[in-house]
């Protein structure tokens, strides 16, 4: 099984508790080969008009400026590590109700039609990835699975739309850590009662290969 870990967070695990879900998602994972695509390590040019430039001189043979050869180099190396996979693994904070921009940037190297999804004749959106699998590590420190607060939690639930709706993979696995900052007195048992879940995901990942 190759397990690709996309690692969302540059914060250090003592202060960031998406980092230590995915210090702890590594050291209890065995058997598997897994690979880290570090977001904030890797060289990631923002999407946008380089992109589409870079794509004309390629049809055309001129040549690229630098940005346009590391976008495209750098959502090639995206693409591999993805298409590599049998399992993704998302471990990412909610920042400002959202995902942090590196790992959007991600998501828009991946998000391609004739890759990770494609039209059929009649206009409709079809799934490219069924044949693989998620799983959802997030920590975000207010609490948003109320009814009232769920509609403004836009990263937890923008991963699984975007993974599981669009290109089709099906989620195994989530666990969110709530409330750590919203509730001080009870983080250290939050975020405790959490990891022990994220544990146990990486063993369960563990024993499908044993």
């Amino acid at each position: 099984m190759n397990v690709l870990v996309v690692k969302a967070n540059n914060r250090p695990a003592s202060e960031a508790v998406s980092s230590k879900m995915y210090e702890t998602f590594m050291e209890n994972l065995e058997g598997v080969n897994v690979t880290t695509y570090d977001v904030f390590e890797e060289d990631m040019p923002y999407f946008g008009q380089e992109l589409f430039n870079a794509f004309g001189k390629v049809q055309s043979g001129e040549e690229m400026t630098d940005i346009e050869q590391r976008l495209l180099s750098a959502k090639q190396k995206a693409m591999d590590a993805l298409t590599a996979a049998d399992v993704v693994v998302f471990a990412f904070p909610l920042w400002n109700l959202t995902i942090p921009a590196k790992l959007q940037t991600f998501i828009d190297y991946t998000y391609q039609a004739g890759y990770t999804f494609k039209y059929d004749e009649n206009g409709n959106a079809v799934q490219l990835m069924t044949d693989k699998k998620f799983i959802v590590l997030n920590a975000r420190g207010g609490i948003y699975s109320t009814p009232e607060a769920a509609p403004m939690e836009m990263s937890a639930n923008y991963i699984k739309n975007v993974a599981g709706g669009v290109y089709g993979m099906q989620l195994i696995n989530e666990v969110i850590i709530e409330g750590h900052a919203a509730a001080p007195d009870q983080a250290e048992a939050i975020i405790a009662e959490g990891l022990e879940k994220v544990k146990a995901v990486a063993k369960g990942l563990s024993a499908v290969t044993a």
